[in-house]
């Protein structure tokens, strides 16, 4: 089965795993309210004694990384071509999430620091913008 759209995450490389994975988390339920079961193709998955794994997509969702100012490039050509996307930034972390609200809400673009995006779109069209960057790896030594 050939999936016509795709869903990518674009990830700050140079942050910590634990603050990357937190902003994917709230980056994925922000996108995926806005998109809805239907175009996410989610499913419910049941295991063979009957327990049912509920919202679980049939795609892929491949997690890339990249340097903030390339996140921050890769967000404006998602808006320019009018792909489905999500962003988390740094004043999204720290304090309550009014404090948060306040905080990105006094900070210029050009000043914030993108922890991360995710992407949802056409095939080709996502492919586009996100062909330059290498899939994650961990950074943790084993």
């Amino acid at each position: 089965m050939t999936l016509s759209h795709k869903l990518v995450a674009v990830l700050n490389k140079d942050l910590p795993t634990g603050v990357v994975l937190n902003a994917l988390a709230h980056i994925t339920v922000g996108l995926g309210a806005n998109l809805g079961q239907q175009a996410l193709q989610l499913d419910t998955y049941k295991d063979k004694d009957g327990n049912a794994y509920p919202n679980i997509s049939q795609m892929p969702f491949i997690i890339l990384r990249a340097k903030s100012g390339e996140i921050r490039k890769t967000v404006k050509a998602a808006k320019e071509a009018g792909i489905a996307h999500g962003v988390f930034l740094n004043t999204m972390t720290g304090g309550t999430y009014v404090e948060q609200l306040a905080n990105t809400a006094q900070t210029s673009e050009e000043s914030l620091v993108y922890y991360g995006c995710v992407l949802f779109g056409l095939v080709e069209e996502v492919n586009a913008l996100t062909k330059k960057f290498s899939l994650w790896r961990d950074q943790t030594p084993a």
